[in-house]
């Protein structure tokens, strides 16, 4: 391994402060979720600490995984039984630790999920909307069509994304939320915008979009988080000088 070792508690308290971690009221923990090795040399970051990305970071000889979607929700089961002891139990076996952050990591100004999708997207960002300031809204380089829109990031996203409502729509402002945000769209309706993007679209969703007049873009959950953690990796690779990969593991959902 060629990059700098860094300690385990360090890098913890690195990316809670840089990510204000504690400010979130959130639906996991934020922050060091499994302890691993207490020196951190080469870090796998990914969306999701599925089994194929500890697989992935094993191969690497990684001494953490940082990931947007850990472990531990309060909605699931707490026992580690099955699937979920398959994943610990590789985790531990390696000693790699798993650093996780939800909400934080979509709301950071500048290395969050929805500042980094809009720099990928090439929008303006002119204001933040939703609880805790998640969403974003902005405007695109220039007003064009909502189907015009549509074909823009599914070239730049390399997927195909949904779209419900008008299609010839002049969109001249946008909002935003990456992953599953459906229940954002009355909050983004109150921006003033002519189109909502979220990584996934619900039943109800479809009607709204139909009578509001805002059109909805479902551009893919794993999609629209990728590029967050990708900027946390490259930011921690020159900060720190650890050394950080992103793995994609692929997902069309």
């Amino acid at each position: 391994m060629t990059g700098k070792s860094f300690g385990r508690e360090e890098l913890r308290a690195f990316l809670d402060k840089e990510l204000d971690a504690a400010r979130f009221r959130d639906y996991c923990p934020n922050g060091l979720q499994v302890e691993g090795s207490e020196q951190i040399r080469r870090v796998v970051c990914g969306v999701t600490a599925s089994k194929a990305l500890i697989e992935a970071a094993i191969e690497r000889q990684a001494d953490a995984l940082l990931v947007h979607h850990g472990w531990f929700w309060k909605s699931e089961d707490g026992r580690v039984t099955g699937f979920r002891k398959q994943r610990m139990a590789r985790l531990l076996a390696h000693d790699i630790s798993l650093f996780a952050y939800h909400l934080p990591l979509d709301a950071h100004p500048v290395l969050g999920n929805n500042a980094q999708l809009a720099a990928t997207l090439g929008w303006t960002v002119t204001g933040r909307f939703g609880e805790q300031d998640i969403g974003f809204f902005g405007v695109p380089p220039a007003p064009t069509s909502a189907v015009e829109l549509a074909r823009q990031v599914a070239h730049t996203l390399g997927r195909e994304p949904q779209l419900v409502g008008d299609p010839e729509r002049l969109v001249k402002r946008v909002a935003w939320c990456s992953g599953g945000a459906q229940d954002y769209f009355e909050d983004a309706l109150a921006t003033g915008a002519d189109l909502f993007l979220s990584g996934e679209i619900s039943e109800q969703t479809v009607h709204l979009a139909r009578e509001t007049g805002m059109a909805f873009l479902a551009a893919g959950h794993h999609a629209t988080e990728r590029f967050g953690v990708m900027a946390l990796g490259r930011h921690l690779a020159v900060q720190l000088g650890i050394e950080c990969e992103f793995v994609d593991i692929h997902n069309p959902a």
